[in-house]
Parts: structure tokens; C-alpha cells; sequence
């Protein structure tokens, strides 16, 4: 598993559908692991701790029903369900039980991968702030929205602190450029990504980084951006 990358627990029997899916969610940034049974999604949602959990209804073992009570009743894990049942009375069913979202098949994974951005985005703002993340020698502070390097204060953005603190929440995994513009210009950008390159090369100003070789911001032509790993930093 990538260093970074939100896990993703898909529960469904299809290979037609999870071979594909779970090719998109890499593309967006997930690391998807596939059960194909109830007993098994179970089993596997102890093991993994997954960040997130599709859930399809029709399982081979029995029903998803059963394993969103059962999850519920020992975990807090975010659940989506994605089922072809489409009736008002399943999604009420499936709600009321505790499913974050639920999704009618068939879908688009770039829905999908909304949906867990969105359903995520929730539960994070929902849970305590953590003190910050710190990494090598810049230290973000979420509660205060600060950041500093070395001990010194950088006077940053609005946008040029949402962008680094995506960025070193998933340090060490490459962030595609899609996903930066959704997530810190909201899912109505629909403008140039020249904005995205402007915010990333005055952060790289201020962080006092060489864009020929950098040490904290790296870039993916034509994919992405990553912050650099705590063992990378750790190693210089």
C-alpha cells in the first residue's frame, strides 16, 4: 500500500465491476481492496481498518443489510452503499442503518470517487482537529492555520494552505491535479488549472524550495503534485 493514499474496502462479487472500479480508484488516489463475500468484507474491514467502505447489497453469503448492522455495530467506518435495488424503501433501509451515501448502479467511478471524497470530506470535519501534521522541519497547525519552517512563521493564503495541507495530509502519494482543484477550489471550478501552478510555485517560494530539485514539493507532469515523505525528509 502506497504511503498516503486513503484505503478503500470495495465489498462486491462482480469482477466486471470491481476490476474496472478499482482501477479508477487508483487513477483518483485510492488504494482499493476487494471483498467478495459477506463473511469475507468482515473479516477484512477488522484487518484493514479501512478509511471507507462501498457496499454492495446482493452478496453471494447473504445480505449487505446484515454486514452495515454488523460494521455499525462495532465500527465507525464510513459506508457508501451501491446496489442495482434502486426502491425509495432500500434507501431509506440502508440510511437508517447507518450508510453515509448511497449510490444506484449502474454508476460512473468518477462519481464514485466523488462520493468517497465527499462522504470523507464529512466525516474529517466532523471529527476533532488534530493539532497539526508535522513533517521534516514544517509544521502545519489545523486548528490555528499556520505553518511554519524551522521554527519560522510562513505567511501563507486562504488557498495556499488548503493546498499544502492536502498535500501533507497525503505526504509521500502523488495527488492528481483533478483532485487538488476539486478539493480546495470546491467541485464548481471549472477554470484554468493555471491557478493551480501559480499557488504551487509561490509555495515552493515560500518554503524556500528549488523547483529544478526540490525538496519538499514535487511534480508529476501532467498527473500531479506530492509532498515529500517524512522518510525522505528524514534521509537529507
Amino acid at each position: 500500500m502506497a504511503p498516503g493514499r486513503r484505503t478503500i474496502l470495495v465489498v462486491e462479487d462482480e469482477e466486471s465491476i470491481t476490476t474496472p472500479l478499482v482501477e479508477a480508484l487508483a487513477r483518483e488516489g485510492f488504494d482499493a481492496t476487494v471483498a467478495r463475500t459477506a463473511a469475507e468484507s468482515l473479516e477484512l474491514a477488522e484487518r484493514l481498518q479501512p478509511e471507507l467502505v462501498l457496499l454492495d447489497l446482493m452478496l453471494p453469503d447473504g445480505s449487505g443489510f446484515d454486514v452495515l448492522r454488523e460494521l455499525r455495530r462495532t465500527s465507525a467506518v464510513p459506508v457508501i452503499v451501491v446496489s442495482a435495488r434502486a426502491e425509495e424503501a432500500d434507501r431509506v433501509v440502508g440510511l437508517e442503518l447507518g450508510a453515509d451515501d448511497y449510490v444506484v448502479k449502474p454508476f460512473s467511478a468518477r462519481e464514485v470517487a466523488a462520493r468517497i471524497r465527499a462522504v470523507l470530506r464529512r466525516v474529517e470535519a466532523e471529527a476533532p482537529a488534530s493539532d497539526g501534521i508535522e513533517i521534516g522541519d514544517v509544521r502545519l497547525d489545523l486548528r490555528g492555520r499556520t505553518v511554519t519552517k524551522g521554527g519560522t512563521a510562513l505567511e501563507l493564503s486562504r488557498k495556499e494552505f488548503d493546498l499544502l495541507a492536502l498535500l501533507m495530509r497525503e505526504a509521500g502519494a502523488v495527488v492528481t491535479r483533478e483532485r487538488l482543484l476539486e478539493d480546495v477550489w470546491e467541485t464548481s471550478w471549472f477554470g484554468s488549472t493555471k491557478t493551480l501552478d501559480v499557488h504551487v510555485s509561490g509555495l515552493r517560494k515560500k518554503l524556500g524550495d528549488d523547483p529544478e530539485a526540490p525538496r519538499y514539493l514535487h511534480t508529476l507532469r501532467g498527473v500531479g503534485f506530492r509532498f515529500a515523505g517524512p522518510d525522505e525528509l528524514r534521509e537529507r
